[in-house]
C-alpha cells in the first residue's frame, strides 16, 4: 500500500509558519489563491516576511506579459538593511574548516564590519550601479563583502577559488568590476592552495580594477581605517541589481544573469520561511561555495533573524562524517546538502543516526540533480526518521527553487513535495498542452518576483528572450524534463537538453542513474545519446570504485538492473569504463559536453569544469566507433 516515508506531528504543523500564513487554508487552495491572485499573495508575503522598506501602493503591473510584467514598481527597500536587522550579541554567522572548529562572529560584530567595508568601498569611489567582485572561499569575509556592497547599491558577483584563471575571466570580465576582493589562498582536502599567482594573472586582464585586495593584510589595509564608521542603508528600487549569477557556460562564455534585490529577497523569505520552515534563531546551513547560486540562498537567511553556518572546505575531510559532526557541534536545525554527498554517504557506509545525536534538525534540503528514491530511503533509515527531507529544484536562473519543501505536508519516496507559492508551474508535452502522470517539459505560465531583471550587456533583451521564452512564446521555458505526480508531487528526470531519445522515445538521464548507482561497484556514471546508423544509442560512463575492473559480468548486472527496473529501451548499447566523470563548479556532471566529445565538437568552454581533464577519456574511444 502507498504510504508516505514521513508525515509532520499536529504540534509541527500547528507552530509552521506557512500554517500560519494560509489562515485555515488548506496547502493546494493557497497555492492556487496565489497563482490566481498573485498581488493579493506577494502583498501579504512582503507583510509576513517583515520586508524592511516602503511598500508602495502598486503590487504588481502588467501581469500579462511575460517578460515584461514588474512586482512592486513603486517600492523601495535595501537587501543589506534586510539581511542586518538584528543587533546584539547573539550570533549571527557560525564559521567552520576542516581543521578548525566553529567560531561565532555576532550580529554586533557583522553590522560592524559590514559598516566598516562600505566606507572603504565608498572612499574607493564606489557607487550604486558599480561592480565588486569576489574570488573567495566560503568564509564571513564573503558575508561582509556581499552586505557591505548591498548596503550601497553596488553589484555583487562572485567566483570561488577552484575556479581557474580564464574561468573567472569569463564571468568577470564581461561585467568589468571596479573593485576585487580575493584570498590568497585557500584549504580542501587537507591541502594548502595558493591563489596568489591566479589572482595576479586575473588582475592583470581586469583593466576596470582600481582597487584589489587580497588576504588577510591587505583586507585589514583597506577595511581597517574605517572602523566605527555608522551603518547606512540607500534606499534602492525593488528591482535594483543586486547580483550578477552566472550560467554554467559549458556551452559558451556563461551567461550573466541579473538578479534584483527585492526578487530575490522576497522569493528566498517566502522559500525559508514558508518551505523551509526557518524561524528567528535557527542555524540554517548549506554546503556551497561561492560560485553556486545556494550560496546567494543562505546569504538571505540572514533576514529570518537565522543564524547561517558556513563550512569552508571538503565535506569527506577526514570523512563523511565531518558535517554531522559540526551539526551536533552547533545545534543545526536544516542541514542543506546535494543529492551526490547524500549518495556518497551511502556509499561510503556511514549511519549518521547510529554514530550522532542530530537532536536539533529539523530539515534536511537537497539539491543540484534530482534525489532518488533510494537516496529518499537511506536518509530516512539511515540519518534521522523524524526529518522533514525537501528535495528542492530551480535554479540560478530564477536564483530560487519552482519546487521544493512543504513541512506541513507527508513526504512520498522519490518525489519533490510541491509547486512552491506563487509559481505557475506545469508539464507541457511538446505541443504545448498541460499533462499531469506524464512526462514533460517544466515551464511556469505566469510571472514572479524572481525573474532575471535582465543579462548583461544584453539591451534588447534578445539573449534573456532566447534563454527562456523562445520555446513556447510567453511562457518560461526551464530546461527541466519533469512530471506531475498523483500527489501533486514533482519528479525530475533530468535537463531537457541531455534527454535520450532512442528510436524516438525520450528517456531522462536520471531514470538511467538511480538504477546504475544503485549498483555497490559503480561510483558515478554519465549517459549519452550517441547518433548511431541513423538514430540515437544509449552510451553510458561508469567510474567504478577502486580497485574494481569493468567486465562481462558486470557489464551484464548493470544491463539486468535497467532492464528490471525500468524497460528494456533504458538499456545502454554501450557500456564504458572512464577514470573519472566530470562536472561543473557546483558539481553537476556535464552530458552535453562529454556528448560534443564523443561526435568529435569542440567542447567550446573547458574552464567552467571543476575538471577539464576528464573529458580526454571520452574522445576517439574504440568502442563507441
Amino acid at each position: 500500500m502507498d504510504a508516505p516515508l514521513w508525515r509532520p506531528s499536529d504540534e509541527r504543523i500547528a507552530r509552521a509558519n506557512l500554517t500560519r500564513l494560509a489562515g485555515g487554508q488548506s496547502f493546494p487552495e493557497l497555492y492556487r489563491s496565489s497563482i490566481a491572485r498573485p498581488d493579493e499573495f506577494w502583498r501579504a508575503m512582503w507583510e509576513f516576511g517583515g520586508v524592511r522598506g516602503e511598500m508602495g501602493t502598486r503590487i504588481a503591473i502588467d501581469l500579462d506579459r511575460l517578460p515584461g510584467a514588474r512586482f512592486f514598481p513603486d517600492a523601495t527597500l535595501n537587501f543589506a538593511d534586510n539581511c542586518l536587522r538584528q543587533d546584539g550579541d547573539g550570533p549571527a554567522i557560525v564559521h567552520a574548516t576542516e581543521t578548525e572548529g566553529p567560531r561565532t562572529i555576532s550580529w554586533r560584530e557583522l553590522r560592524a564590519e559590514v559598516a566598516a567595508c562600505a566606507a572603504a568601498l565608498r572612499a574607493e569611489g564606489v557607487a550604486a550601479g558599480d561592480r565588486v567582485a569576489a574570488y573567495l572561499p566560503n568564509t564571513p569575509r564573503a558575508i561582509v563583502a556581499v552586505l557591505a556592497a548591498a548596503s550601497i547599491g553596488a553589484v555583487w558577483s562572485s567566483c570561488s577559488p577552484d575556479f581557474g584563471v580564464q574561468g573567472v575571466l569569463d564571468r568577470f570580465g564581461q561585467i568589468e568590476p571596479r573593485v576585487l576582493v580575493a584570498a590568497d589562498g585557500y584549504g580542501y582536502g587537507g591541502k594548502r592552495f595558493d591563489l596568489r599567482a591566479k589572482v595576479r594573472d586575473v588582475v592583470a586582464r581586469l583593466p576596470t580594477l582600481q582597487r584589489v585586495v587580497v588576504g588577510d593584510e591587505e583586507w585589514e589595509a583597506f577595511v581597517g581605517p574605517h572602523r566605527g564608521a555608522p551603518l547606512a542603508f540607500a534606499p534602492l528600487p525593488f528591482n535594483h541589481p543586486l547580483y550578477v549569477l552566472y550560467s554554467s557556460g559549458t556551452t559558451g562564455v556563461p551567461k550573466c544573469i541579473v538578479h534584483g534585490a527585492g526578487g530575490t529577497l522576497i522569493e528566498h523569505l517566502k522559500e525559508h520561511q514558508l518551505h523551509c520552515d526557518i524561524h528567528a534563531g535557527d542555524r540554517v546551513f548549506y554546503f556551497t561555495t561561492l560560485g553556486w547560486m545556494m550560496w546567494n540562498w543562505l546569504v538571505t537567511v540572514l533576514a529570518s533573524a537565522a543564524t547561517i553556518v558556513l563550512y569552508d572546505g571538503s565535506p569527506f575531510h577526514p570523512d563523511g562524517n565531518r558535517l554531522f559532526s559540526l551539526a551536533d557541534e552547533i545545534g543545526m536545525t536544516l542541514f542543506g546538502t546535494s543529492a551526490k554527498f547524500i549518495d556518497a554517504v551511502a556509499k561510503a557506509g556511514l549511519r549518521p543516526r547510529e554514530t550522532h545525536s542530530l537532536a536539533t534538525l529539523r530539515t534536511m534540503t537537497s539539491t543540484g540533480s534530482p534525489l532518488v528514491p533510494e537516496s529518499f530511503d537511506f536518509v530516512y533509515e539511515h540519518v534521522k526518521a523524524d526529518l522533514h527531507l525537501a528535495s528542492i529544484s530551480g535554479g540560478t536562473d530564477i536564483v530560487g527553487c519552482f519546487v521544493g519543501g512543504n513541512p506541513t505536508a507527508p513526504v512520498w519516496r522519490g518525489e519533490i513535495q510541491c509547486r512552491t507559492l506563487g509559481m505557475a508551474v506545469e508539464v507541457w508535452n511538446e505541443h504545448g498542452a498541460p499533462v499531469r502522470e506524464e512526462k514533460g517539459e517544466l515551464v511556469c505560465t505566469k510571472p514572479f518576483p524572481s525573474m532575471p531583471i535582465g543579462f548583461w550587456n544584453d539591451p534588447d533583451g534578445r539573449k534573456y528572450h532566447a534563454a527562456y521564452f523562445e520555446r513556447f512564446p510567453g511562457v518560461w521555458t526551464h530546461g527541466d524534463y519533469c512530471e506531475l505526480t498523483t500527489h501533486d508531487g514533482v519528479i525530475i528526470y533530468g535537463r531537457s537538453d541531455a534527454v535520450l531519445n532512442p528510436g524516438g522515445v525520450r528517456i531522462g538521464t536520471a531514470e538511467i542513474y538511480r538504477q546504475v548507482e544503485q549498483l555497490p561497484e559503480v561510483a558515478e556514471s554519465l549517459v549519452i545519446g550517441q547518433r548511431w546508423q541513423g538514430d540515437e544509442r544509449i552510451v553510458l560512463f561508469v567510474k567504478l570504485r577502486e580497485g574494481i575492473a569493468l567486465d562481462d559480468a558486470l557489464i551484464d548486472r548493470i544491463r539486468g538492473q535497467i532492464r528490471a527496473n525500468a524497460t528494456p529501451r533504458h538499456v545502454p548499447a554501450r557500456i564504458v569504463q572512464v577514470a573519472d566523470i566530470p562536472r561543473t563548479k557546483s558539481g553537476k556532471i556535464v552530458e552535453l559536453a562529454v556528448r560534443d566529445v564523443v561526435h568529435g565538437r569542440p567542447v567550446r568552454n573547458r574552464e567552467a569544469l571543476a575538471n577539464p581533464d576528464a573529458l580526454e577519456q571520452f574522445r576517439d574511444r574504440p568502442e563507441l566507433a
